[in-house]
């Protein structure tokens, strides 16, 4: 019973995450020659446009800011979430080693306590007094033998409880550390979380109050802005030294990224039905048989860095100076990506973006 309880206690992992007008009665004048008329009710006056006296390009680079600071604190909300899987395993891990140490310091104090009642049952005499004792040479010599054995487990048998008992206090430390760290990784996805929401709202609340011209001629200066970014990005001749074949498992990360072309942005998403960017990329490695971190700015901190110059199908190209966006490179200056909210995973020019650096995740 204590063995379940204890398992049951240290494996309980808990995280909850949880996460909308009347009208006036118009009123007539007092009765006075002559009569005033009611006055008309006042009709819901249309929202102000989001531009108000700015240029639309303006307000595109407001929402396009909106909208990285919103990918920065998904990367934050990604790697607490990772960081917190990670404790959960190693405390799952920690528990059973607990369990296991516990049954183990019972065994082997159930066997000092079978020598004991042995010596009890001899009179409580010791070994070494009984050996004294005997008459037979042969008897003695053959119990020296057996004593210096038994003093061998005897010390074998302390030494292990011993030790057992200073792992079970090592693990039980750990697991604590391991729980400590846990909450607080959890505090952070809530705050991260919050973040995130709150950008992303704001950054579609001022795309709601443009009219339907506005949001089209939007979306042409957005796509405008890439084309000028990426026309000028293949000018540079980045690509002349850039490998064109991608290795083995870069071309089963892009087989798996272009069969994901349509599904939706969603923050926090690493599919199977909707990704973000980083997202994208991690799953696109995992299922060429690479496992590479979560987040587009561990994914630039941690894998092999490779000249821009020198990159092929299969790599990672990190964008932006915090690193808040990744796309997977698929050759002829393209890329495979999650945008952002309210976009689709799509190709994209590479250039069209601010690029980092490059990144290559396996062969």
């Amino acid at each position: 019973m204590n063995r379940r309880r204890c398992a049951t206690a240290a494996l309980t992992v808990v995280c909850a995450l949880t996460v909308l007008a009347g009208p006036a009665q118009a009123a007539y004048a007092a009765p006075a020659p002559p009569v005033a008329p009611p006055p008309p009710v006042a009709a819901t006056p249309p929202p102000a446009s989001a531009t108000s006296g700015r240029s639309l390009e303006e307000v595109r680079r407001e929402i396009d800011a909106l909208y990285r600071q919103a990918a920065s604190a998904t990367d934050a909300y990604n790697l607490a979430d990772e960081r917190a899987r990670k404790q959960s395993a190693e405390i799952v891990r920690l528990s059973q080693a607990i369990v296991d140490g516990q049954a183990r310091i019972a065994d082997l104090r159930n066997r000092a306590g079978a020598a004991a009642r042995a010596q009890y049952r001899n009179g409580g005499i010791p070994d070494e007094a009984q050996l004294v004792l005997a008459d037979d040479p042969q008897l003695f010599l053959n119990g020296v033998g057996r004593l210096q054995q038994g003093q061998k487990a005897t010390r074998d048998l302390l030494a292990e409880l011993a030790g057992r008992q200073a792992d079970l206090e090592a693990y039980t430390k750990e697991a604590g550390a391991h729980w400590t760290r846990l909450e607080a990784n959890r505090l952070q996805q809530a705050r991260t979380k919050k973040q995130v929401e709150t950008k992303i709202a704001a950054a579609k609340a001022l795309e709601s109050r443009l009219e339907t011209e506005e949001r089209e001629r939007l979306l042409r200066l957005e796509q405008a802005e890439q084309a000028r970014a990426q026309t000028a990005w293949l000018g540079s001749g980045v690509l002349d030294r850039a490998g064109r074949e991608a290795g083995p498992q870069g071309s089963r990360a892009i087989a798996y990224a272009r069969a994901q072309l349509g599904k939706p942005y969603v923050w926090g998403a690493e599919g199977p039905g909707s990704f973000d960017c980083s997202g994208l990329t991690s799953q696109a490695w995992a299922a060429a048989g690479t496992d590479i971190p979560r987040t587009s700015q561990e994914q630039w901190r941690l894998l092999p860095r490779i000249d821009v110059e020198d990159m092929r199908p299969g790599d990672l190209i990190i964008y932006h100076a915090d690193a808040s966006h990744v796309g997977l490179y698929i050759g002829d200056g393209s890329i495979i990506h999650a945008p952002r909210p309210g976009r689709n995973v799509t190709v994209a020019g590479a250039g069209s973006m601010a690029i980092l650096g490059v990144v290559r995740p396996g062969g």
